[in-house]
């Protein structure tokens, strides 16, 4: 190994760097070092072999760790564009050993798995012998979060300057809405953006902003004003339709204004005239939100309202699958259960005294029984609508009602319906008749809202939208395997246009213990802007409080209903891609049936002619919307960008976190109509591309075995391995084509702080938890040398939660958490802890709510053992080891990468 560059100091034989506690050099902070900055790693390029580095002067933070064999740079022979799943499996790699048994208690000897070591030693490798990379040289994500986290956490952020990079999605800060929306709300691939198209084709950082609009804010932040113009409305651009803003520039002694998108000269309406302060400001503006904010609603006018009518309140519609599993497991009932006490919990305006949400039922298995739950009948009244192939709504008055007005009624049927179909013997179900039902019932109510299905298995029953088990490991890694991610039949798809035309969002909560055709089955979810929930083999016992926990905080959640997004540039760029769960009738109008707090919508942008650097780049929201209430709003985010003619300056700015939010995003959709491998292929030659024109255009010179990193970038290598071997991209028998479906769903519609933990998890050292403080401790990089077998570490990525424990973990921690004496008495099954009046319990306790409070999903709670079978499930998640399914430990995907930049700048 040659000399590691890091910022741009300069690490070599005879240097000693300065480390910090961690054991990284402490210039990691390019940011010091005269701009670019940058981070240069050492790797052999190409098949040359660098010299053995004796010396790398304490960046080894494990000098117990013996010397393992190297081969040059990537294993096996490699073609122009490498394609990782071979090159891993050439790899003789640390990867599993099927039987756990190199797992022992010599855990820091030669027989650890972890990123480029290759257990065993020389023998299985070809080549001369070299001194492996130490993992310690390679930028760490950890390493990254926390020196964000000691520079920016704690602190105010103001929205006060174009073109300012926020801090990381992963620090706590107070953010003031000073002129530009918040992180919470936008966040930007790069927050400076290429002057021309040709400068943005070369540098090939894609031009993106995730936009999660209806996004939670923190009680220590000022929630949105809603500003009411009256009949009037809200004031646009003639030209452009832009909503008035604070980058709309007034003149002509306030007479006038000029648009920041279009540049057209409007008049100001009499009613909003006011005069100019010495500086060209208007006097009033820090008294109007639409002035000085740049995030705020309107009240709507008729103008912007389905037929021109004000709209009525939302409805929520429960429609339960009482075929035989779920009678017969205890689904049906814990549902009715649940339902009794949720439904005084209804979402409200703050200011009213109760939810204006109306509530209708619908239960069924080969047929439709629709409630009539009328405030003035004594007895709730059952119709049963047979003809699956036509669904017609048998009844008008009576089905949506409000919950306190029927309570008795409600109540009396949720008590009924378990014991209505006690002893059915039905199995077969239908699927998209119930959706066609509940929308067909809002649509002859003329009013917006959700539904609520709770369905265990594959619609068989003679129906439209009836799905046979199309599940075939043998298309697995052909050209065909895109297939198992469209739906198998095309009425899904007129459906959920259907559905999104009338305002209906549908939430599928699904119970599957065999394949179900997610991809199938979720495609109205997907489109309507709803939720996918799975829980497999539901057992009532194990999985009741999680998916409780779900549908309570799904029914709570603050949503916008029959929404339409629209996004605006100013002249130069445009709006040209959108992910998310969106339906889209035309190339601008992002249609939502309903939209929550966890919901992003990403989208690209492209140049259509030239960037000014003075006027930069402006990007305006605007979400048209209905309220819990039944109030028609508008929605507007504002963010404004810089631009400009230096390739440094657009890679300065740039932030991993939301990068990687759109490649997933966009890799996800690719596989609809790409073969997986080429897919990956995409993924590594884009890395390769945007770090080989930094390292043309804006590195300073250094030798060729260097990998050089821009500062803001030098963590997107280990994310873009992540993304590259997660379930979706990578075809094996072993995984459930319905996870990967499941997952591939879920990702499309998440922002940012979802996707950053999902591909790398948080690894955190619970032994050694301060039960004195408040404090969670720092998190470890994600991978299997990290672990000791005298710890206990918690796993999370906002869908499962794993508890590792050592084989030497402390009795005291183990009678702590679980009261039992010894690690050999710890149940492996149990799906949460007990809780206990203890310092340990309760402060693990507090830190899993911690994490659980922060995220849309309630994770699973699984317990892992040391050396025991489920091992093998959590290693999957330590993503910078080589994977048990083929794909590329963070070393090697680092030396693919740096080989690929090498033959670009040839």
């Amino acid at each position: 190994m040659g000399p590691v560059h890091q910022g741009n100091n300069y690490i070599g034989p005879g240097a000693t760097p300065s480390l910090t506690s961690s054991g990284h050099p402490a210039s990691f902070q390019g940011q010091l070092s005269p701009p670019p900055a940058q981070q240069q790693v050492a790797l052999p390029p190409g098949s040359q072999v660098p010299p053995p580095a004796n010396n790398l002067n304490g960046l080894c933070a494990q000098p117990s760790l013996p010397p393992i064999a190297r081969q040059d740079g990537i294993p096996g022979p490699v073609s122009p564009n490498p394609n990782l799943q071979q090159l891993s499996a050439q790899a003789s790699g640390p990867g599993y050993h099927p039987q756990q048994s190199n797992c022992g208690p010599q855990m820091a000897g030669s027989q650890l798995s972890y990123p480029g070591a290759f257990s065993g030693g020389p023998a299985h490798l070809s080549g001369p012998q070299q001194k492996k990379l130490d993992p310690d040289s390679i930028p760490s994500p950890i390493q990254v979060i926390e020196n964000d986290k000691a520079s920016r956490g704690g602190q105010i952020y103001a929205t006060n300057a174009r073109g300012q990079v926020p801090p990381l999605v992963t620090t706590d800060c107070v953010i003031h809405d000073q002129g530009h929306a918040s992180p919470r709300y936008i966040r930007c691939t790069t927050y400076c953006f290429p002057l021309s198209s040709d400068m943005a084709k070369q540098a090939r950082i894609p031009l993106a902003a995730v936009i999660q609009p209806f996004a939670v804010i923190p009680p220590n932040e000022t929630p949105l004003y809603v500003v009411n113009h009256g009949e009037t409305g809200p004031i646009r651009c003639n030209r452009c339709k832009a909503y008035m803003c604070p980058f709309m520039q007034f003149i002509e002694g306030g007479r006038r204004y000029q648009c920041g998108f279009c540049n057209c000269v409007n008049d100001v309406p009499p009613f909003f005239f006011q005069h100019l302060d010495h500086t060209g400001q208007r006097v009033d503006h820090y008294e109007r939100p639409e002035l000085s904010l740049g995030s705020y609603e309107y009240v709507a006018t008729l103008d912007y309202c389905r037929n021109n009518k004000p709209p009525k309140p939302p409805a929520y519609i429960f429609m339960i699958d009482v075929s035989y599993r779920n009678i017969k497991s205890g689904l049906v009932k814990l549902i009715c259960d649940e339902l009794k006490t949720l439904l005084d919990k209804l979402p409200r305006e703050e200011q009213e005294e109760s939810s204006a949400i109306q509530v209708g039922f619908v239960t069924y298995n080969k047929v439709l029984h629709f409630f009539n739950v009328k405030s003035s009948l004594a007895q709730p009244q059952m119709m049963v609508v047979s003809d699956v192939g036509e669904v017609f709504v048998p009844l008008l008055d009576g089905f949506l009602v409000n919950f306190q007005d029927s309570r008795s009624v409600v109540i009396n049927l949720l008590d009924q319906i378990p014991e209505m179909f006690a002893d059915t013997n039905e199995s077969e179900t239908i699927f998209a008749p119930v959706i066609q039902a509940g929308m067909e019932a809002l649509k002859a109510a003329e009013c917006a809202g959700k539904l609520f299905i709770f369905h265990s298995s594959l619609p068989t029953a003679e129906a439209p939208g009836k799905l046979r088990n199309r599940d075939d490991k043998k298309i697995l890694n052909t050209d065909k395997e895109k297939t198992l991610f469209q739906p198998q039949v095309n009425s899904y798809e007129p459906l959920a246009r259907d559905c999104v035309a009338h305002g209906c969002c549908v939430n599928l909560f699904l119970f599957p213990n065999q394949y179900v055709d997610i991809a199938s089955m979720g495609l109205v979810t997907l489109y309507t802007g709803g939720t996918l929930y799975k829980y497999n083999n539901f057992q009532l016992d194990a999985d009741s409080p999680r998916f409780l926990s779900d549908l309570r905080k799904d029914i709570e959640k603050k949503t916008g209903f029959d929404a339409i997004m629209r996004v605006r540039t100013s002249t130069g760029f445009r709006a040209t891609d959108f992910f998310g769960a969106i339906y889209m009738n035309n190339t601008t109008d992002v249609e939502m049936a309903a939209v929550d707090c966890d919901k992003a919508v990403t989208v690209e942008f492209k140049h259509d002619d030239k960037l000014n650097e003075d006027s930069g780049a402006l990007i305006q929201c605007a979400v048209l919307y209905t309220s819990i209430s039944g109030q028609r709003r508008l929605l507007i985010h504002n963010i404004g960008l810089n631009c400009s003619s230096q390739l440094a300056d657009v890679y300065k700015s740039c932030e991993t976190d939301a990068l990687i939010n759109f490649f997933a995003k966009s890799a996800f959709k690719a596989i609809l109509s790409q073969p997986l491998k080429m897919v990956r292929e995409m993924l590594m030659n884009h890395t390769a591309h945007m770090l080989a024109c930094y390292r043309k255009n804006c590195a300073s010179p250094s030798a060729v075995s260097q990998l050089v990193l821009p500062d803001a970038m030098k963590v997107l290598p280990v994310y873009m391995n992540c993304l590259s071997k997660s379930c979706v991209l990578v075809g094996r028998p072993e995984i459930p084509t319905d996870e990967r479906a499941y997952y591939r769903q879920l990702v499309t519609s998440m922002g940012v702080a979802d996707t950053q933990l999902f591909f790398y998890p948080q690894l955190l050292p619970v032994n050694s938890l301060d039960l004195k403080s408040d404090a969670i401790p720092a998190a470890l990089r994600c991978s299997e040398e990290r672990l000791s077998e005298g710890g206990a570490f918690l796993l999370t990525n906002g869908l499962i939660m794993f508890l590792w424990l050592g084989v030497n973990v402390p009795p005291e921690l183990i009678q702590g958490l679980f009261n039992v004496p010894s690690f050999a008495h710890i149940n492996a099954e149990a799906t949460s802890l007990p809780d206990l009046d203890n310092p340990y319990s309760k402060k693990f306790k507090s830190v899993l709510k911690h994490i659980q409070n922060q995220k849309p999903y309630a994770m699973k709670f699984m317990i892992v053992k040391q050396k025991e079978q489920p091992e093998m499930l959590f290693q999957q998640f330590l993503v910078e080891d080589k994977s048990i399914y083929g794909g590329a430990s963070y070393v090697d995907f680092l030396c693919c990468v740096h080989k690929e930049i090498c033959q670009l700048l040839r």
